[in-house]
């Protein structure tokens, strides 16, 4: 059976409201017809309005890669799967964006052949395995690696779990993997027996031997890295060594540094750059770095704050003031209770989660960034989200157990992530 693939490239303006973030998909092993599997790709065509492209394996008629493309990064050879010449046995789709990508290959001489961030896993992989190649990895992700020479497929997921993975595998080693838990609710197998669909762990890799059939066999499940400790990639970090000490002035010299590094390392995006302002210390900080870190890098257009609330309301008049302050291009975006309501339906749908608070938190996000993608044309949007869920700064973690179980491996995902990693499974 000869080898069947398609690409199509093109630019479309997706549902208003979609978030967009690149989608991946693969199958491996499949029973049933890849033309049919093929469609339930398609029900994450949100995640990237820019392209998307569907390939065989090479020996494997019954293995398969998608990808939903928004391009960030290198637009002209940033599709996927990624393949390069220099390991044409190794297959990449990722879902993410790997800060230290330019560090890393300065520092181990890799020979690039796009501008693609995401590269830098293949030389990786090649010259130290999976294992290392995971730990110096600094960036958000969600990855599906395929290694035809050794016949080794890899799932793997960033230490927060940023970015959503999920995976169907059957008793017989089918095995489904996607972006969204809606790609794979009919997906087909040949079991009697209902195979679950279960979030990938954060800070994680796993590995599959590759059997002649395309189908798969667990070997092991790891974890590269944990939020307690530091990570592997810190030794060749851009950021000089910190003074050690804890008087008042250091520490807040340390903070300022870091701080500034995190915004500025997430300057990498070759598109429209914008922020989320609620006028709230996290996002004031973030949108006041960003302003001042984008005219030393002369960006050239104005960054783009973006405010939601009813009219009038603390956050709306608060975001208002830090604008104003810190001279950003502001958009105001109010909406009535009937249009929140409206949204409940969308909000879980692309949620995937009934959790009361992770939904209430999540209509306002929704409806401002339905108002960007309108709106305006910044695309890589930063935010305050993921501080108070880190360190506890809600109130109702006021009641939560011992500090000595609050960061434990199974908590890592956070309250308000798409993918909750205690979320439980979904039979198919």
């Amino acid at each position: 059976m000869k080898r069947r693939s398609f690409s199509v490239n093109y630019t479309r303006k997706p549902e208003p409201g979609f978030t967009e973030m690149c989608g991946i998909w693969a199958l491996f092993g499949s029973d049933e017809c890849l033309s049919r599997q093929c469609t339930c790709a398609m029900k994450i065509a949100h995640r990237g309005p820019d392209a998307f492209r569907f390939e065989n394996v090479n020996g494997f008629t019954n293995c398969c890669f998608g990808f939903h493309r928004l391009a960030i990064v290198d637009q002209l050879y940033g599709m996927q799967p990624l393949r390069i010449k220099r390991f044409p046995f190794l297959w990449l789709c990722y879902n993410g964006e790997i800060y230290n990508h330019q560090t890393l290959r300065e520092q181990f001489d890799f020979e690039y052949q796009t501008k693609v961030d995401g590269e830098i896993l293949l030389h990786l992989y090649d010259r130290f395995g999976i294992q290392d190649m995971a730990s110096l990895l600094d960036g958000v992700f969600s990855f599906i690696l395929l290694d035809t020479a050794n016949r080794k497929v890899f799932l793997g997921r960033d230490t927060y779990g940023v970015r959503p993975l999920f995976k169907l595998l059957t008793e017989s080693g089918f095995l489904a993997v996607c972006s969204e838990a809606k790609g794979l609710t009919e997906i087909s197998h040949s079991m009697d027996t209902p195979a679950s669909i279960i979030p990938f762990p954060p800070g994680h890799f796993e590995e599959f031997t590759l059997l002649p059939t395309g189908k798969v066999q667990p070997v092991r499940m790891e974890q590269f890295h944990c939020c307690t400790k530091e990570p592997d990639h810190a030794k060749y970090d851009t950021v000089e060594n910190l003074p050690r000490g804890f008087d008042e002035e250091t520490v807040k010299s340390n903070i300022r540094t870091l701080f500034e590094n995190a915004v500025k390392k997430r300057l990498m995006a070759h598109r429209r750059i914008g922020c989320l302002l609620s006028g709230g210390l996290d996002s004031s900080l973030v949108a006041a770095t960003l302003v001042k870190l984008a005219k030393e890098e002369k960006l050239q257009y104005p960054i783009q704050t973006f405010s939601i609330g009813s009219e009038d309301s603390p956050d709306i008049i608060a975001a208002r003031k830090v604008a104003a302050y810190i001279g950003s291009e502001h958009h105001e975006v109010n909406f009535t209770a009937e249009e929140g309501i409206q949204a409940v339906e969308q909000v879980i749908l692309h949620l995937e989660s009934y959790d009361i608070t992770t939904i209430r938190a999540s209509v306002g996000m929704y409806l401002v960034s339905k108002y960007i993608k309108e709106k305006t044309d910044s695309v890589v949007i930063f935010s305050g989200e993921g501080s108070d869920e880190l360190t506890q700064g809600y109130i109702y973690f006021h009641n939560a157990s011992p500090p000595s179980s609050n960061h434990s491996s199974k908590s890592q995902s956070g309250s308000r992530g798409q993918c909750s990693s205690d979320e439980g499974t979904l039979p198919v």
